[in-house]
């Protein structure tokens, strides 16, 4: 998009490229060998095939290796090995330094809602499977990059994670994570989750709570935060305001145990079906969530969902999702709406969070 600034790779190019043959249906090194390889190579791109044999295994890599051999990380698998590597670059004493390494994802797991994301972005048509790798695959070779935004998310017991897609809790989550068991179905394995969670909806009470984007000094996002150089992967922090490889403060948020700033809204709703905070487009191939969503707006797309809703207009919702038109329903059960920070505290832990499409422990969460 234009005002945007982009990196280029070099050329000749090494990348280091994890993964996951166990993702989506399984397909993900046959698909890599026929489909990828053979286009890298045209490209100039030479290839470290590095396999995952265990969960946290690419974490355990990217967080302890030396990166300096690789001008890129490419990730092949679903979104959830790209959780393990963003986390893991973070956790390295040096992650200023590791997070200006350019990431590539390519679609190799039955939810690649990032890369659906990226190929929204790009202005290709809305594909999946082989045409969302190849295109994906395109992108790698034309060797553009710029920057993404990531969220930091922080829990009552503790944990901290960063996160690049989305936060749930709900009917999403339990749809995502219910549905593990059909993995084999590759995406289809959602359209059946969704139709087994319909069944049995279920209500969430807990208390939601957020800084809209519009109460930052009524500034547009665009206007206030000009996008930083492609060089530095971070925004500066002032001179003295931190310890050298400390992580960035969480500046927006109070501490869990006290109540939101003043300026925050609360919804006013104690009764959800979900509530999802999306930062990318896309929440899966057939999903496009959040339409007017950007790789770098710095912005968090909140979606919430009140009790009341019937299952038939849930439906209806779901499926305009798949064009991106569920919001032209105006259903008055749905809200969304742009924020740059939010708190969820649930009342009793209940339900499935998801992070990036991975399971959490229900508590209270803010980003």
């Amino acid at each position: 998009p234009p005002g945007d600034s982009y990196g280029v790779l070099p050329r000749p190019c090494h990348a280091l490229v994890l993964l996951n043959p166990q993702s989506g249906s399984g397909r993900a090194l046959d698909d890599f060998q026929a489909v990828v390889q053979p286009m890298l190579a045209e490209a100039d791109i030479a290839t470290t095939v590095f396999i995952t044999e265990r969960p946290h295994h690419a974490h355990e890599k990217v967080r302890d290796e030396d990166l300096s051999q690789w001008d890129t990380l490419v990730v092949m698998s679903g979104d959830g090995l790209l959780f393990e590597v963003v986390n893991g670059l973070m956790e390295r004493p040096d992650w200023k330094e590791a997070m200006k390494k350019p990431l590539c994802i390519l679609p190799g797991g039955s939810g690649n809602a990032l890369a659906a994301s990226i190929n929204y972005y790009a202005g290709y048509d809305h594909v999946a499977k082989k045409k969302l790798l190849t295109n994906c695959t395109f992108i790698l070779c034309k060797g553009l990059y710029t920057q993404m935004d990531l969220v930091s998310l922080s829990t009552a017991s503790g944990k901290h994670f960063f996160s690049f897609l989305g936060f749930g809790w709900g009917f999403i989550s339990d749809v995502d994570i219910d549905s593990e068991k059909y993995r084999w179905l590759g995406s289809a394995r959602f359209t059946l989750g969704t139709l087994q969670c319909l069944a049995k909806l279920r209500v969430y009470q807990g208390r939601l709570s957020y800084l809209p984007v519009a109460a930052e000094q009524g500034s547009s996002p665009a206007r206030r935060a000009p996008p930083a150089p492609v060089t530095n992967g971070h925004i500066p922090q002032p001179a003295g305001t931190e310890a050298p490889g400390s992580l960035p403060p969480d500046s927006l948020l109070a501490p869990l145990g006290q109540p939101v700033p003043a300026h925050w809204t609360v919804v006013p709703d104690e009764e959800f079906v979900l509530v999802y905070a999306i930062y990318q487009s896309h929440l899966g191939t057939n999903l496009l969530m959040a339409p007017a969503a950007r790789l770098h707006d710095g912005c968090i797309h909140l979606f919430y969902m009140k009790a009341g809703i019937s299952r038939v207009t849930l439906l209806k919702l779901f499926l305009a999702m798949s064009r991106g038109t569920h919001l032209d329903l105006n259903c008055p059960h749905l809200s969304y709406v742009p924020v740059r920070a939010f708190r969820l505290e649930p009342r009793v832990a209940a339900g499935i969070m998801t992070v990036d499409g991975e399971a959490l422990a229900c508590e209270p969460v803010q980003g």
